[in-house]
């Protein structure tokens, strides 16, 4: 068995970034910029108005001015304005060339084509100035996963398109006699296929692109037949979930070696996760997950998603460590890192976190409550309340 860290590592060598893609940015939410992305003009593009009021020049309180024009959003008064002349103005418009600032048209009073400045000026000029949010060359920089602040940005930018890394595609491949899709109607004998779901889920969510495969029979053609259509699919990725450990039903491994798959390891220091494999045919990653459901999410968090980040060219792709205080008693460790099951919050001083009492590797329950794994490193020793542990948020 190796450690994690070293299984990690050997999962991110099986994968590099992918090809690269341009896409209008209605597609782009979520998509990982792969090339840096340039304004191509101001933003503003040009001195605007805060505020609904009036465009003034070297005014004083208690002066009365013409209002000589209007601008608004899109139809600026084009003109210069002179000493001792308003011109009225709404948010988004262009200040007039000659105007120093900008007053609330709450702040005046107004009769016929007359205001009359009725409070002090304050130091806030109302104006915003041509550049303020940026210039002309800004760049948003790459990698970056892209959110809709970002599409807002792109936009202002003036940057219709972006280039991006492809989204991987992941094969995902759930094997064994005792599993029926949700819907079916299982046997006695038969449960439901349900990991397969939060890994579809994991994948999509990360931006990848994932294919469910139909559960493959315990039988080495149909292991065969599974893997020649994941290929043939054009994955990047391949994902067994189930049959990786050394049992006289577990067929993953052997397929895998008629394949063509040259494995990188076998078995991790880890709980849950020991039977975890991994390894490459050619360009083409395969990961072999754990069928326990608990196993398969809590692998999936810490090699799939790595994986995939790194082939979307991402540069932080491993789960994101914390530390939280510990608000129960722990035994020491055992010659097996453990990634329990736990839940963590803020609280007004630190962060704690609280690990369940059930850590079987079925528990679906569990799971769906927790929002971290807490980190119990080989034989480290007895955690009382308040010591500081490590935890990787969901």
């Amino acid at each position: 068995m190796i450690p994690v860290e070293e299984a990690q590592a050997l999962c991110l060598d099986l994968v590099r970034p992918g090809a690269i893609e341009e896409v209008s940015l209605a597609d782009a939410l979520g998509r990982t910029l792969a090339a840096p992305a340039k304004a191509t003009r101001d933003q503003p593009p040009f001195p605007t108005s805060a505020m609904d009021g009036y465009a003034l020049r070297d005014a004083l309180q208690g002066d009365t001015l013409p209002v000589i024009g209007e601008s608004a959003a899109g139809h600026r008064w084009d003109g210069t304005l002179g000493k001792g002349q308003a011109i009225r103005i709404f948010t988004g418009a262009p200040v007039p060339d000659g105007a120093d600032r900008v007053v609330l048209q709450e702040n005046v009073t107004r009769d016929g084509d007359r205001i009359t400045l009725t409070e002090p000026l304050s130091d806030n000029l109302n104006i915003r100035a041509q550049g303020a949010d940026f210039k002309i060359g800004f760049s948003v920089e790459s990698p970056r996963i892209l959110g809709p602040a970002d599409l807002a940005l792109l936009a202002a930018m003036n940057c219709p398109r972006v280039t991006v890394t492809r989204r991987p595609k992941v094969a995902l491949i759930s094997n064994g006699d005792e599993l029926v899709m949700p819907g079916a109607n299982p046997t006695a004998d038969q449960i439901i296929a349900s990991n397969v779901f939060a890994l579809q889920a994991m994948v999509r969510q990360a931006g990848g692109d994932p294919l469910v495969l139909p559960i493959a029979a315990d039988t080495p053609a149909a292991l065969d037949r599974v893997l020649l259509d994941a290929a043939d699919w054009g994955a990047d990725l391949i994902v067994t979930i189930g049959g990786a450990s050394v049992g006289d039903h577990d067929l993953v491994a052997p397929a895998l070696d008629r394949f063509g798959v040259t494995r990188s390891f076998h078995k991790i220091a880890m709980r849950p996760g020991k039977p975890l494999m991994a390894g490459a045919k050619g360009d083409l990653a395969v990961l072999g997950l754990p069928g326990n459901p608990v196993s398969a999410v809590v692998c999936g968090q810490l090699f799939m998603l790595p994986m995939i980040r790194r082939m979307l060219g991402q540069t932080c792709v491993l789960p994101e460590a914390l530390t939280a205080r510990l608000t129960a008693t722990l035994p020491a460790g055992g010659p097996r890192a453990h990634y329990m099951r736990a839940a963590f919050a803020e609280t007004e001083h630190h962060r704690e976190v609280t690990p369940f009492d059930r850590q079987d590797s079925s528990m679906l329950t569990v799971l769906a409550a927790a929002n971290c794994l807490l980190l119990r490193p080989i034989n480290c020793p007895v955690s009382a309340p308040g010591d500081a542990v490590t935890i990787l948020p969901f």
